[in-house]
């Protein structure tokens, strides 16, 4: 059995040893993706000298103060006038500037009548100002956005000004889901006897598109040994990266999936971490022709089985991704905690800001690994590290928000 630092470490190694491909994507579908490339600028930008706001411009002589309006200048209609430091053009944000002006004065400190622009009272201006001068935030052939950037809005617009119209990005890896158990049923039918709808095929799912992967559900395999391993062994010769399977991870008799793993192949790295939920995790790594699949066999609980995602993969494609981490804060505990034993437990909470700005933590509902509904009601897993007993109000703890 392996600590939750050894398992980790162990799962962490892993990822870290994928090789992504790589796609190219319309710019309009590029948002959090990971680009794996440099966008370099194409132009200088701003490609000219342009006015940063609505005003006249002219050419700096701070003995003038009136000025004769002989045209104006559109954003996009740019034309060139013969100009003296006794003449401007109105001109509007985004404009060229006219190259015998230096500066623009702001449409609301002039007064016009006629064509002609009086500088009010008490109104200054200085040579320069309101200008955008050419090349002044990026120079061509420039990097604009570095390989690896997650990109989000501000980044499309950046690489629209280079003339990108396209971006290569890794591809996201393709996690396969796959549930065992001779009660679950799909939950379009109603449960009798001993029957209950599955549901940690679909949190997972969930779980796997949320951080901009590709989810396959390959449904429901009841626990037969030989039905199991020609469905394992078909999801290992297809084009999935990580297989999940839910169920059959632990020491029962129909308890067959770390064995069908180990009988398809599969290097074990680890089975069972010092947690709970999710102690008896699967882990291992599938190689075949020079195509790697990480393998993760998780507990059949969609509590544990949800804990493990979040604890174990989550943060790993993430990084891989350069994708936003789940954020980790300290809390005060609001109510006393029971823990008993020494592994790692991983509790839901609901995590609150209060009126001085800090973070505060309770849970007062079941920590029933089976029991998802109050982990739906939960925002946040507390973290209980292995030397810690029977935490009381007041602690601090380490949350991880969900």
């Amino acid at each position: 059995m392996k600590s939750f630092e050894e398992a980790s470490r162990i799962i962490e190694e892993e990822f870290n040893k994928i090789t992504l491909d790589i796609e190219p994507v319309k710019l309009e579908n590029a948002l959090h993706r990971t680009l794996a490339e440099d966008v370099v600028a194409d132009v200088d930008l701003p490609p000219f000298d342009n006015s940063a706001m609505d005003g006249i411009a002219v050419k700096f002589n701070e003995q003038i103060k009136e000025w004769n309006v002989i045209g104006e200048i559109p954003a996009g209609k740019y034309q060139e006038y013969e100009l003296d430091e006794h003449s401007a053009v109105k001109i509007m944000t985004g404009s060229r500037l006219p190259g015998f002006c230096d500066t623009v004065i702001p449409v609301e400190d002039i007064d016009v009548n006629n064509s002609t622009a009086v500088l009010k009272e008490n109104v200054r201006y200085v040579k320069g100002m309101n200008i955008r001068k050419q090349a002044s935030d990026l120079k061509k052939g420039e990097v604009s956005i570095s390989k690896n950037t997650y990109l989000l809005p501000r980044h499309l617009a950046t690489a629209a000004s280079c003339g990108k119209d396209n971006l290569l990005v890794y591809k996201p890896l393709t996690f396969a889901v796959l549930a065992t158990g001779d009660e679950l049923i799909p939950v379009n039918e109603v449960p009798v006897g001993d029957k209950i709808r599955i549901s940690n095929t679909y949190s997972l799912l969930a779980s796997v598109e949320e951080i901009n992967m590709k989810a396959v559900n390959l449904g429901i395999v009841k626990d037969d040994k030989n039905i199991l391993l020609e469905k394992i062994d078909n999801a290992l010769k297809s084009d999935i990266d990580v297989l999940i399977t839910t169920g059959g991870v632990s020491v029962g008799e129909f308890d067959f999936v770390k064995d069908v793993f180990e009988g398809l192949g599969v290097d074990v790295k680890f089975w069972k971490a010092f947690i709970k939920p999710g102690k008896p995790i699967v882990f291992g790594v599938h190689e075949k022709d020079k195509k790697k699949k990480l393998v993760f066999g998780l507990p059949g609980n969609p509590v544990s089985s949800l804990v493990n995602f979040e604890i174990f993969v989550h943060d790993n494609i993430n990084r891989l991704y350069n994708q936003p981490l789940r954020e980790r804060v300290k809390a005060v505990l609001m109510n006393d905690l029971k823990k008993k034993d020494n592994k790692r437990h991983f509790m839901r909470g609901i995590l609150s800001v209060n009126d001085k700005g800090e973070y505060e933590v309770s849970s007062k509902f079941s920590q029933s690994s089976g029991n998802l509904v109050e982990m739906s009601r939960a925002n946040c897993l507390i973290v209980i590290e292995e030397g810690i007993h029977n935490p009381v109000k007041g602690t601090v703890v380490k949350c991880i928000k969900m």
